[in-house]
């Protein structure tokens, strides 16, 4: 057995329990073979740039800290090809889960149950930041990215995907349009959610409270000396075909285009470099 197991009991504010309606939920989706394409596809394009950028070989061993990691499933795929991975998350019936299966493929990662807005890793000293779909369940979504911005190397990563409020489609609560509904009416299903009607959140025990854009979280992250990149600048486009390869040029090249993209794309994804 690898020994990877370690405890953050710093924040006894949050409540590491969980409904085993979503457990069970969760662990199935996160090994689900959509959510391994793409969180694979997420870390070959963070390597592609980091070695653009840097200069550096993608062979090169990253510190990588997966910040609401969950089951562990984008942990375990960097783990796999080698690098350090600190994984760390809220929910200890997740961690668990994550813990067991890092055992039992043998990989070598670091799994903390804690707070995304006090992380146990030193300034500086993270290559790589993840935080996949955690803004929108962290009330206090500044600290939590202020966190990530801390222990983050010069030159490094940071990536999350989120909410996106000019988008109608979303999977954070079981209503249509929901994105777009004004914030008296989507504080009134967050109170329904944690109270009498857990099932329109899918049973999450902190449901999405934050809605972003692209736009916003650019504007953010520029204020702290990052370069930031959408899913539009991240398209690899030898995969693509010559209208694919046309489409993308256009909407690269007109923002009203880019716009009508977000709009039309269901989250938000900002892959930024810290200068």
């Amino acid at each position: 057995m690898v020994d990877n197991s370690k405890e953050v009991e710093s924040n006894s504010a949050w409540d590491h329990s969980s409904n085993q309606n979503f457990v069970d939920y969760y662990a199935e989706q996160s090994i689900s073979a959509t959510t391994i394409e793409r969180f694979t596809l997420v870390r070959d394009r963070a390597l592609s740039l980091l070695a653009d950028a840097r200069g550096v070989e993608s062979a090169r061993v990253f510190d990588v800290a997966d910040i609401g990691c969950a089951t562990g499933t984008q942990a375990r795929l960097w783990a796999e090809l080698g690098h350090r991975v600190h994984a760390i998350d809220v929910n200890s019936a997740l961690i668990e889960i994550g813990r067991l299966r890092a055992n039992n493929e043998r990989l070598e990662i670091e799994f903390d149950v804690g707070s995304a807005t006090e992380l146990p890793y030193p300034d500086s000293s993270m290559d790589v930041a993840l935080l996949p779909e955690l803004l929108e369940h962290v009330a206090d979504w500044q600290g939590c990215l202020n966190e990530a911005i801390r222990i983050l190397k010069p030159g490094g990563l940071l990536y999350l995907s989120t909410t996106n409020f000019l988008c109608p489609v979303q999977n954070e609560f079981n209503l249509p349009l929901y994105s777009w509904y004004p914030a008296i009416l989507k504080r009134h299903y967050e109170r329904l959610a944690v109270t009498t009607q857990p099932e329109i959140a899918n049973f999450c025990k902190y449901p999405a409270v934050n809605w972003f854009s692209f736009y916003s979280l650019a504007a953010y992250l520029k204020k702290h000396g990052f370069r930031c990149l959408d899913r539009f600048d991240m398209v690899d486009e030898k995969m693509l075909g010559a209208p694919g390869k046309l489409a993308i040029a256009l909407i690269r090249a007109l923002p009203p285009l880019r716009f009508m993209g977000q709009l039309l794309t269901q989250g938000s994804v900002v892959f930024a470099l810290r200068k």
